[in-house]
């Protein structure tokens, strides 16, 4: 059995669109990638990619699942083959013997520590020694619930605090290191913690569990932003800190900070959208990551000249993942937390509400593309400003942009909009054929899914609460006391449940390559299908539990002939029953 960590770090250095690029030709549309499907004929294109969860789906045939079950496909491989075909690709050696998956291991004690880690953070906050850092953060004016909400901490300004508290729960000093909490000397052999003297700040994932920490230097030597390094349950390329708090409302758009205090600050003031990467500038990896809440980000960096730079970058990327950029211009203030100090929340609200669009920038690309003092150049402007137009889902909105591209190109308004208007249609068109097919598709489930026909509303509310739970993988645990496998009436979908129980004490990610080695492509099909259905609805988390609760009161319905057998008391005290139920 070749470990699931190997598999996540393999899926990691096989970016779905790279690979698949190489077999089909890709077009970008928005957040996705769209091409002919290489595995049915067709003159449409209906084969998605979708990078945010690293996944495709065909809305033809019904072909789906994650870059091992492409490959899979593609070139008629095994499970381990493929593995090993993309191993090879990534220039990586699989592991041979797989018998005992050591990194799940020490992945589960690396969480155990920073949790335990975080509560000792946060006590000494409290305690005389970090009255300095508790005046620091309520001088900066952080609330006491706003502080015990982020859970910020102090770490003591001595040498093995940490360490030896760790060492007394029984942790070995080895894993101390793993996780990057503690370090040993080349001179004395001993070990000593790394975060000294620091305001913390915990990082969380989106299920919850600390995953690492951002320290500010109190005193003395030190970068003043210290942040954990990498490890076996922390990328800080792969994270943003606060989305577990700002993925718990339903997201408009998301707001791109710098740094921690920035972002603290706006969730006190009520911008509980507010998000900041961990100690590096914005990466791809962070954008694939947003894309799957949002379609539009408001970039709130610094106003310096390294804020003006990283915006830039910024605009870029999110662009690259489908994602509107706004950019936010912050007068009288370096940075969102000053402003809002300055001026207060309702303000720097008004600031959001006008922030200036990015098409400006992309128009603004366009030009600089063609030679637009030629025809030839000027023609080719136009025909990709209209197909940014065409994008724009509010009429009144490409009617403004449209009567500037005329002043800008020397047209009229309404030859842009015929333009805009015809190829707004014909994604229509295709946008409807492609329903059609998945909705064709979704019929077929009936061979892998039997039970769906006879048990319609049944099946609608499992394939809800599954494509919940990958969406919304933090609320498992939570269905996990009150819905088992057993309750599901279709099998399939109850096996699909099983598998992400099984996850719940690993510490590892939940997404579709859970589901390579123990179901067939067909099933990991539908699983995909099942992951598409929640990007297009926009699953929240409410959605798993009320999806649970539909599960567990339509199991307890009886079929027409159970009830025509009842006798009259039975039948009384199943209808109020029922009515109870629905209360």
């Amino acid at each position: 059995m070749i470990p699931q960590s190997f598999i996540e770090e393999l899926k990691m250095n096989c970016d779905i669109e790279s690979v698949v690029s190489s077999y089909v030709q890709l077009r970008k549309r928005g957040r996705i990638s769209t091409g002919l499907c290489p595995f049915h004929s067709e003159k449409t294109g209906s084969f998605t990619v979708y990078p945010e969860s690293q996944s495709f789906y065909c809305f033809g045939c019904g072909a789906g699942g994650d870059v091992i079950g492409f490959i899979r496909r593609i070139e008629n491989l095994e499970y381990v083959e493929a593995i090993k075909f993309l191993a090879q690709r990534a220039g990586m050696n699989v592991p041979e013997d797989a018998a005992e998956d050591k990194t799940a291991l020490l992945k589960t004690k690396i969480l155990e520590m920073n949790r335990e880690a975080a509560r000792f953070y946060f006590s000494e906050l409290t305690k005389p020694s970090g009255k300095a850092a508790l005046d620091y953060l309520l001088g900066r004016g952080l609330e006491p619930k706003t502080i015990k909400h982020f859970g910020l901490g102090y770490a003591p300004n001595e040498w093995t605090r940490l360490t030896d508290l760790l060492a007394s729960k029984g942790f070995r000093y080895e894993d101390m290191v793993a996780a990057q909490l503690s370090r040993k000397s080349e001179k004395s052999g001993r070990y000593y913690d790394v975060f000294r003297d620091r305001v913390m700040f915990p990082i969380i994932d989106l299920r919850g569990n600390v995953i690492g920490f951002g320290g500010r230097k109190m005193s003395g030597d030190g970068p003043k932003y210290y942040n954990s390094p990498d490890t076996p349950v922390f990328k800080k390329t792969k994270n943003l800190f606060a989305l577990n708090f700002a993925k718990k409302q339903k997201l408009e758009r998301l707001i791109l900070c710098e740094g921690y205090m920035d972002v603290i600050a706006m969730h006190q003031a009520g911008f509980t959208e507010a998000v900041a990467s961990l100690g590096t500038s914005l990466t791809s990896d962070q954008c694939r990551l947003a894309s799957a809440y949002v379609e539009e980000a408001v970039l709130a960096y610094d106003s310096d000249e390294a804020g003006q730079k990283a915006t830039k970058r910024a605009i870029g990327l999110l662009d690259e993942v489908g994602i509107r950029s706004k950019v936010l211009s912050i007068p009288d203030a370096k940075d969102p937390d000053e402003y809002i100090k300055k001026f207060g929340g309702a303000r720097f609200k008004r600031l959001i509400e006008q922030s200036a669009g990015s098409v400006e920038y992309e128009l603004s690309k366009i030009g600089a593309k063609y030679d637009t003092g030629t025809p030839e150049g000027k023609i080719s402007a136009l025909k990709d400003a209209v197909g940014l137009l065409a994008e724009m889902k509010n009429p009144l909105e490409r009617e403004v942009w449209a009567a500037k591209l005329a002043r800008d190109y020397g047209t009229t308004k309404e030859g842009i909009l015929t333009q805009v208007q015809a190829k707004v249609k014909r994604r229509a068109r295709a946008e409807s054929a492609r329903a059609i097919n998945g909705t064709a598709q979704s019929n077929t489930f009936g061979g892998a899914v039997p039970e769906k026909l006879k048990n319609p509303a049944s099946a609608a509310a499992e394939e809800r609460l599954l494509g919940a739970v990958l969406r919304h993988p933090e609320t498992l645990s939570t269905l996990s006391t009150a819905l088992s496998p057993e309750d599901f009436v279709c099998e399939l979908y109850g096996n699909f449940y099983r598998k992400l129980l099984s996850t719940l004490s690993t510490g590892f990610e939940i997404s579709l390559t859970l589901f390579g080695e123990d179901f067939t492509l067909e099933q990991q099909g539908i699983i995909a299908k099942l992951s598409g259905l929640a990007r297009e609805h926009q699953y929240s988390a409410e959605d798993a539990i009320e999806a649970s609760k539909t599960i567990l009161r339509l199991k307890e319905r009886k079929s027409d002939q159970e009830i025509g057998e009842l006798s009259g008391a039975e039948l009384v005290e199943y209808i109020e029953n029922i009515r109870k139920s629905k209360k």
